[in-house]
């Protein structure tokens, strides 16, 4: 423990560390020149107001494609091998009164269909007349399919002429399917977003004008926070055409940059108005920079940090998040670092105009009075906290991870609704079935590869999770095998018209589809683990299977997902390791803020599982329980909260090294630094949570999980993490917190407190 000595023995009056001197200097020099700095932010400001609008236009649906998994190579297969179309809309035709028998439901399907003709990139049409399959058992819902001469990535520019054409008098019509659903999820995030930035402004400024306890300081954080995303905004409409960018950038942009800009701005305004009482406006705003701006330049780095993680996925959907945030993150804290204190500068003593509410120190008391009570008790509040977080987080243990599908829409939009029907009328997986691809070295239609084929399939039909199988060997269940292997003894002359027709789509030269229609729906667990027993079959033979489908898609991307996660992990944890070691010079603290923002994080996970696949509180929050965990959005909640709950660790940690390199008392420290920031982590926080809370109301359900998820996990890091477990366990560890080995020290700038 003697290096400790080191550590304390930091005298008021030595020069300034470098890191120090480099955040002084930022100070001076930023109140220097404060009115240029604030001129060009707003003239940058100006001009991306009319870029940032076109964002919404340029941003891709999916972000899933990856040619190294199974489903994607067998969906390629079909598309290229077997001539099926990749993109293909489903339009739903349906009726309570009259059924397909009756003339006016056929010719109102038939009138609305035949607007289609001729707008360009529409395919070919399979009507439900062409096929009776596509008629639903009770006769009161029908549905063609449309199939679109256009990339999957560009279907989306058809829609509007598509959705135009389709209207009828006598029927309900809806257009569903993979372009329908991802137009739909556009359009309605733009919805979410404009409502949610509604929502927030307003109460964001109220709520920050309790916190401050003046209207003019509470502006500054709302200012700083709608600058940043709105330039973030433009800027990602200009990389847009550079790169595809995913439609959830949107919320994700505005999401972190209200957050951190209000986050950054309260600890900056409250550090500048703690020394203003001290102090001139000039070194109230150096002091500034140099203490509470250099904890945001490093709380950013955490927040950056996060983020690069999700640029190592291969997923567009990922990576495009991770630019996204990176962006939004580095124009905030540059923000926070220039803008603000140059607008701090200007504003002087007035930053307390218009006051209202308590004082701040009258509140700070509150933390003091608190940080009392819980180091005499260290023991007995570790304890129970750590029981509440483990046992909030529990139910992550029985998570089901899949990807979404059209429930995520609310049932008010078209393709939700058709989709709706379809599963209704139609049954779970009838539209969304298993496609299997067999591949043999030969032709598919030698009667030792028929043989190995009919093995597969009669395999398949036995066992319970299947409900049916279409395939050139199952087209008629009156035929035997020998009878198949005779009608395709020259596949180019089968006498049959019907089998002609199906073997013609279903196979061709070495490949063959089968299609297996299952007893629950695409995303159920049964039908994944049926999708992996397909995988793990050996028809023999000489055929290979590979399975596509969105079961077979939902096993692969999942498995990827995850086995790239622990990757993205590392890096996270490890960089942020090496720069809290460098900022607080510690091997203990460091190790243990990683922990702590584990365990908030685990916690918010198991409230998402219980919520939103469980179903607990589906009506209050206005959703349909999902059955699942959408699979990405652990990921990106830790990608995006990991380094965000570290910013209150960074701030708590910097206000108690303060303390401790004056002192040299650990328990004193500890109290005095949550004394004098619980107050403004908490209010940090509380401004985070209102921001998350506000895409709450957004009806897709991913960013309303989002938001939800977000909420939960900085409350709980800010209440039950850094006001109770961080200062307990550190009166626990004592000087043990500071603790670093002589030979780390080599090489390291002595620390000092700036006076």
């Amino acid at each position: 423990m003697g290096d400790n000595r080191d550590a304390r023995s930091s005298a008021a009056g030595r020069r300034p560390r470098s890191g120090v001197r480099v955040f002084d200097l930022i100070g001076r020099s930023v109140y220097r020149l404060r009115w240029p700095i604030v001129i060009l932010w707003g003239v940058a400001c100006l001009l991306g107001l009319p870029l940032a609008p076109t964002l919404p236009g340029i941003l891709k649906a999916g972000g899933y494609a990856d040619l190294s998994l199974e489903s994607q190579r067998a969906s390629l297969a079909l598309e290229t091998v077997l001539g099926w179309q990749s993109s293909s809309l489903i339009v739903v035709f349906h009726s309570d009164t009259l059924t397909v028998a009756d003339p006016r439901f056929v010719s109102a399907a038939r009138k609305t269909i035949a607007r289609l003709v001729g707008i360009p990139g529409v395919g070919s049409i399979t009507t439900f007349q062409d096929n009776p399959r596509q008629i639903a058992p009770n006769g009161h819902t029908a549905y063609d399919t449309i199939d679109l001469r256009v990339a999957p990535e560009d279907a989306h520019h058809l829609l509007p002429a598509v959705r135009a054409a389709l209207r009828s008098d006598v029927l309900e019509v809806d257009l569903t399917g993979p372009p329908a659903f991802y137009a739909d999820v556009e359009t309605v995030s733009e919805q979410d977003l404009r409502r949610a930035e509604i929502l927030t402004f307003p109460i964001a400024l109220f709520a920050l004008a309790l916190v401050f306890g003046a209207i003019v300081a509470a502006a500054t954080p709302v200012i700083i926070g709608g600058v940043a995303v709105v330039i973030a905004l433009a800027a990602l409409a200009v990389l847009g055409h550079l790169t595809d960018l995913s439609i959830f950038v949107l919320n994700v942009v505005t999401m972190l940059g209200l957050g951190l800009g209000t986050d950054y701005s309260l600890f900056m305004v409250s550090r500048f108005r703690e020394e203003q009482r001290q102090r001139d406006t000039a070194a109230a705003v150096r002091v500034t920079v140099a203490t509470a701006g250099r904890a945001v330049a490093f709380s950013g780095a955490a927040v950056l940090v996060g983020l690069l993680g999700l640029l190592t996925f291969r997923f567009m959907m990922l990576r495009s998040l991770g630019a996204a945030g990176v962006v939004v993150v580095s124009l905030t804290v540059l923000a926070a670092l220039t803008l603000l204190p140059a607008l701090l500068g200007i504003l002087g003593p007035r930053i307390n105009s218009l006051p209202i509410g308590p004082s701040w120190e009258m509140r700070n008391a509150l933390w003091e009075r608190l940080a009392g009570w819980v180091m005499p008790r260290s023991g007995r509040v570790i304890v129970p906290a750590l029981i509440l977080l483990v046992g909030l987080g529990a139910p992550f243990l029985q998570a089901h991870l899949s990807l979404p599908d059209a429930r995520v829409l609310p049932v008010t939009v078209s393709s939700r609704r058709g989709a709706d029907i379809l599963e209704r009328d139609f049954g779970a997986s009838d539209l969304t079935p298993i496609a299997i691809v067999v591949q043999t070295s030969g032709s598919i239609f030698t009667p030792e590869h028929l043989a190995a084929l009919d093995r597969l399939v009669r395999a398949l039909k036995a066992d319970p999770r299947v409900r049916g199988v279409t395939s050139i060997v199952s087209l008629d269940p009156r035929l035997t095998l020998a009878q198949y292997q005779l009608l395709y003894a020259d596949p180019s002359r089968i006498p049959d018209p019907y089998v002609a027709l199906a073997a013609h789509r279903l196979a061709r030269g070495s490949t063959t589809a089968v299609i297996v229609t299952t007893r629950s729906s695409s995303i159920a667990p049964e039908t994944e683990d049926l999708v992996r027993a397909i995988r793990a079959y050996d028809p023999g033979g000489g055929l290979h299977l590979m399975v596509d489908g969105s079961a077979g898609a939902a096993v692969d991307i999942v498995a990827a997902l995850y086995q790239q996660f622990p990757r993205a992990l590392l890096l996270i944890i490890g960089l942020t390791y090496v720069s809290l070691f460098l900022l607080f010079r510690s091997v203990i603290l460091p190790l243990k803020a990683i922990l702590m923002d584990a365990l908030s994080l685990f916690a918010s996970y198991g409230a998402l599982v219980v919520i939103f696949q469980q179903g607990f509180l589906a009506n209050l929050l206005g959703f349909e329980p999902l059955g699942f965990v959408e699979a990405t959005l652990p990921i990106i909640m830790f990608c995006m909260l990991f380094g965000l709950s570290m910013d209150y660790e960074v701030f708590l940690l910097s206000r108690i090294q303060e303390a401790y390199r004056r002192s040299g008392d650990n328990t004193a420290s500890v109290t005095e630094g949550l004394a004098r920031s619980g107050q403004v982590i908490t209010s940090a926080a509380m401004i985070v949570v209102i921001v998350s809370l506000c895409f709450v109301s957004a009806d897709i359900v991913l960013i309303k999980a989002l938001g939800l998820g977000a909420a939960i996990a900085v409350f709980l890091d800010a209440t039950i993490v850094r006001a109770l477990l961080v200062p307990a366990l550190m009166r626990l560890l004592g000087d043990w917190n500071w603790w670093m080995p002589r030979f780390l020290r080599v090489g390291l700038p002595r620390s000092v407190v700036l006076r």
